[in-house]
């Protein structure tokens, strides 16, 4: 069970303001204690910036063992560098021998696997019309390939220990009919489906699977590359809440989700969007 304490006192007006001039709003983990996660085996998909990298603190503050894979080797390497217990693999996710290697040496490095984070993604723009064989194929080896394989390399060590947490992160996007993200979403309304068929097929292991569904976060990439004024406005008049949504509050989600807050749950959606969708 947790014994949570009360969050930071970052207001929404000042996470709108850091947004609005080019900065990452800073939200602190909430500070709840899920003392089933305590020197667990975690593995996180895309783990070295963005939402992931804010999942990675999460884990490693629970005190787990947290291992984390990702193309970007500066990024995860500074990441493992400034946590405890955190181990960065080098992988590109497109390859999946390679995927499949490197979940090997996580889960040996870790001394086994409890929680699997199915994170990684790319959410480039693109036109319909443009889209090609290729360019499908590509995003579908990034959005939701490593996805089935990554989780594929878990089950035998979950099935071990006697049962385990799958998270697979899915995205608002197609929820809300987003232009320019025709394939990306179609990746990732697959997450749905693949939730559910896991959560029957692994739940007399006592695997549990569930699927987290982020709106709009706010990470460096999202403020660099898409952030402007009519994303401002469309944020304040489609989300409830006022605020912007940051990676801490995924980690958030996707920790009630692995520890034994969330025995009972499974097969299951989590929307976390301020109320967008």
């Amino acid at each position: 069970m947790t014994d949570a304490v009360e969050t930071g006192s970052t207001s929404a007006a000042q996470v709108i303001a850091e947004a609005r001039h080019g900065h990452v709003p800073q939200v602190e983990l909430a500070g709840a204690r899920f003392n089933s996660l305590n020197g667990q085996g975690v593995i996180v998909t895309g783990g070295a910036s963005g939402i992931g990298a804010d999942i990675v603190r999460g884990f490693a503050a629970q005190g787990c063992a947290v291992g984390f894979l990702d193309r970007d080797e500066a990024a995860g390497k500074a990441l493992a560098a400034s946590l405890p217990n955190a181990h960065f693999q080098l992988c590109d996710v497109t390859d999946v021998p390679a995927l499949q290697a490197a979940m090997a040496t996580l889960i040996a490095r870790l001394g086994g696997v409890g929680v699997l984070v199915n994170n990684v993604a790319n959410d480039d723009r693109h036109a319909f019309e443009a889209v090609t064989p290729e360019f499908f194929d590509e995003r579908i080896a990034v959005n939701l390939r490593p996805h089935f394989f990554a989780t594929q390399a878990v089950i035998g060590p979950m099935r071990e220990r006697g049962g385990g947490a799958i998270v697979n992160l899915g995205s608002v996007s197609w929820k809300n009919k987003t232009l320019g993200l025709s394939v990306y979403a179609t990746a990732k309304s697959a997450m749905s489906g693949f939730t559910r068929s896991l959560a029957r097929e692994l739940g007399r292991d006592g695997i549990r699977v569930n699927c987290v569904v982020p709106g709009w976060v706010m990470t460096q990439r999202q403020v660099d590359l898409w952030l402007d004024a009519a994303g401002e406005a469309e944020m304040e008049r489609s989300q409830c809440l006022r605020g912007r949504i940051v990676g801490t509050d995924i980690a958030h989600m996707v920790m009630f989700l692995a520890a034994d807050t969330a025995r009972m749950i499974t097969a299951q959606e989590f929307v976390v969007d301020a109320g967008w969708s």
